[in-house]
């Protein structure tokens, strides 16, 4: 199979406003996106169409994900863990993993819960406590997760359906994002295996560039909000010089984050980011921007779509409230703050 070429990355000539592609291959981007086959199986199926490894390029992923979220975003939403699971195996050489599973990357860190690891005689690490905000921890076949040893953080990754894992009951009572509850998980000596060394997770420059794969996301979020919106305008009888002008700025702002997108992807290509740390003002430089243009899109789709795509079109709802969510998960201000540091931090090494 071909890969198609669908996304607004690779194709910077081609109009964000126009349904579909030139690819043969659309119609059938189309049904693995809209699949109610198993989790499994469209993730995989997604993951081939797009000869997705982890080895592929920050474009080629970013590309995929923004493609997938401009049709559904709670999709992208859900393959975007599973691509950063297998970069982060790749990135630690632990190979790829058998093509049937389905991975998370669980890293959120709460103060309430811990996970401690201690190793074992056979040289793997048992794993005691609970971690929150695990994804789809009831569906996946494994993930990584970051677990403390010692006073040190360490990547593992983890069977999720050893009987000693329990994913706690999921309260999710949210519209936006529905289909992706994420709960806690018990760990009670559950046997995991080490990914990279103990600080390695952090220190990776592929942590940063993950950073931006969920940016791509919100970014391919929106341009379907403001696709929908813009057909909505082009269908109306007559010249609205309002509309006309909000269609305007949602142009601008588009070509703005497909800019910003692919000047990362080429930065991530050709190594020119010296050590994590550049790479993480980089990373953080890229999805403040992202965050704040995508916000704007949001906004003016809704006032260029009227108040009958909120009320009446059940995509264009969905579509909205989605990135509503996915948009409440961004640590804005302190990331805003840590690129000031940063900056800081650079103008006194000058």
């Amino acid at each position: 199979m071909h890969t198609p070429i669908v996304g607004t990355l690779t194709e910077p000539a081609k109009p964000w406003y126009r349904h579909g592609t030139d690819s043969p291959y659309e119609d059938e981007f189309l049904r693995l996106v809209t699949s109610d086959a198993p989790l499994a199986r469209r993730l995989g199926a997604l993951t081939r169409f797009w000869h997705l490894t982890g080895s592929s390029s920050q474009l080629k992923q970013w590309d995929a994900l923004a493609a997938i979220a401009s049709a559904d975003l709670a999709v992208a939403r859900m393959l975007e863990p599973h691509v950063d699971a297998l970069t982060i195996l790749a990135e630690a050489g632990a190979g790829e993993p058998p093509p049937e599973s389905t991975w998370g990357v669980f890293a959120a860190e709460v103060p309430t819960s811990r996970v401690d690891a201690v190793p074992t005689a056979d040289g793997v690490l048992s794993l005691t406590g609970e971690k929150a905000w695990c994804s789809l921890a009831r569906e996946l076949t494994n993930a990584i997760v970051t677990v403390r040893l010692g006073e040190e953080r360490q990547a593992v990754a983890v069977d999720l359906t050893h009987p000693s894992v329990h994913p706690l009951p999921v309260d999710w009572p949210a519209r936006g994002l529905s289909e992706i509850p994420s709960g806690a998980i018990v760990f009670a000596g559950t046997p995991a295996t080490p990914i990279g060394p103990p600080g390695w997770y952090l220190q990776r420059p592929g942590f940063a560039w993950g950073g931006i794969r969920v940016a791509a996301c919100w970014y391919g979020g929106a341009l379907g909000l403001a696709r929908n919106a813009a057909h909505r305008h082009f269908a109306r009888p007559g010249a609205s010089p309002l509309g006309a002008m909000t269609l305007g700025q949602i142009d601008t702002e588009i070509t703005t984050l497909r800019s910003v997108l692919a000047h990362a992807a080429r930065l991530a290509a050709g190594g020119d980011v010296d050590g994590r740390d550049d790479s993480w003002t980089q990373a953080l430089r890229v999805r403040t921007i992202v965050y704040r243009s995508v916000q704007r899109i949001q906004s003016l789709s809704r006032e260029l779509a009227g108040p009958a795509a909120l009320t009446g079109d059940a995509e264009f709802a969905k579509a909205d409230t989605d990135l509503t969510v996915y948009l409440s998960q961004h640590h804005g201000p302190r990331d805003e703050a840590s690129l000031g540091e940063a900056i800081i931090a650079d103008a006194a090494r000058s």
